[in-house]
């Protein structure tokens, strides 16, 4: 990380160790023990899945108070909540012992979430850095995308070893004795003078109100669109791979391969000549995502096909996670970032609520080319909104660069 400074490498590592733990022993655990606890709770898969839908519906309910905490506290703060409560929601879920217990895990694991993971985490950039966050925010995406490499194996080998109780036991000290101490004592103080900075006010792209707003609806369908399709599938990954043709420890390991294959996604920016331009990446996100569907869909079923998936698959999702981060920065002012990440944070939640079922009921009732096909044509429509803002932040520069 050379090419930030001291203070930007500090929050970057600290956010980059608390976020792969925070998604990793949350949202990631079902996709490994999931199949496992379902049996013996007695309830079938999808409610079982469910859990991930509870999360990210009480995530996006409490994200307009998450935003008045954020401004109220700063960011160290609320994520440090996230911590406690995430603690107390896997200990809960340790100890479950029917669907009413096992819910209102996952609904304190979702105040959890709201409080500890994307946008207070992007938040604490921004205060510390402003508009100069941009880099630090597109590095930290990356880093975080490594969470099913590391955790996917990690959460296997515990279940095998102590069973997912003990798991999700481990992972709550996890959240207590690492995540806790670091945002509290790791990050950095936010820069002095941040919040009077009147370049915070200044928005890189100077729309109209009409085109603020149409510029809102397409980046709200990109965002909202791609993380159903992406929070979807990724539950039901492993179960996908073997349906395509994977033997269980292959699509393991592709599974694993998915997060190491997202750290490319900053190369493609470079190959793309904007480097940091999540407009471009949302297009080229899309473009991914599609291919490896139609990898996956269409070509025979053999190893050398589920790895060009996986390769598409894993390269697509990273860069559209570095874009769904940059986004609101690249189209409003660091002063309005909290804001506006808290109001496009609720209707992506809400889809992430119902895409784990959603994923879930297709691949168990209608087959895997179902979840395919569905997931095809709602990438198809993220692509076409990614487009038109594209067209229209341009439409809008290029007026800017001929007023006198």
């Amino acid at each position: 990380m050379s090419f930030l400074t001291r203070r930007s490498a500090q929050t970057v590592a600290v956010l980059a160790v608390t976020q792969l733990i925070g998604w990793g022993t949350t949202f990631e655990t079902l996709g490994v023990l999931g199949r496992t606890i379902a049996p013996d709770l007695g309830l079938p898969n999808e409610v079982i899945f469910a859990g991930l839908s509870v999360m990210m519906l009480v995530s996006a309910l409490a994200g307009p108070i998450t935003g008045r905490w954020l401004d109220r506290y700063g960011a160290a703060r609320v994520l440090a909540a996230g911590s406690i409560l995430f603690a107390l929601g896997l200990l809960l879920l340790a100890s479950a012992g029917g669907i009413v217990t096992y819910v209102v895990s996952w609904v304190v694991l979702g105040l959890g979430g709201a409080l500890g993971l994307s946008a207070p985490a992007h938040t604490a950039v921004v205060e510390r850095e402003g508009a100069a966050g941009k880099r630090s925010i597109a590095i930290l995406m990356l880093f975080t995308g490594l969470s099913v490499t590391i955790f996917w194996p990690l959460l296997s080998l515990l279940n095998e070893m102590i069973g997912w109780r003990i798991t999700f036991a481990v992972c709550a000290g996890l959240q207590i004795l690492v995540c806790l101490p670091l945002y509290l004592f790791g990050l950095p103080k936010p820069a002095p003078g941040e919040r009077e900075n009147k370049a915070n006010d200044v928005a890189p792209v100077a729309l109209s109100a009409a085109e603020r707003r149409l510029a809102f609806l397409l980046v709200a369908a990109i965002m909202t669109i791609t993380s159903f399709v992406t929070f979807g599938l990724a539950p039901t990954l492993l179960e996908l791979l073997q349906r395509s043709g994977a033997s269980a420890d292959f699509a393991l390991q592709l599974a694993a391969a998915r997060g190491v294959i997202g750290i490319s996604a900053r190369g493609m920016d470079m190959l793309l000549g904007r480097r940091g331009n999540p407009f471009l990446t949302s297009i080229a996100g899309c473009g991914m995502m599609l291919l490896a569907l139609a990898c996956l869909l269409l070509l025979p079923s053999s190893s050398g096909a589920l790895w060009v998936f996986i390769l598409f698959y894993g390269f697509g999702s990273g860069i559209l996670a570095v874009a769904r981060a940059l986004l609101p920065l690249a189209l409003f002012s660091p002063r309005e970032f909290g804001l506006q990440s808290a109001r496009l944070s609720l209707p992506q939640n809400l889809a992430n609520a119902v895409a784990p079922v959603v994923f879930t009921a297709l691949l168990d009732r209608l087959g895997h080319e179902a979840a395919i096909a569905v997931a095809g044509v709602l990438g198809c429509l993220a692509l076409a909104a990614a487009v038109m803002l594209l067209r229209l932040v341009r439409r809008v520069r290029t007026r800017a660069d001929a007023t006198p």
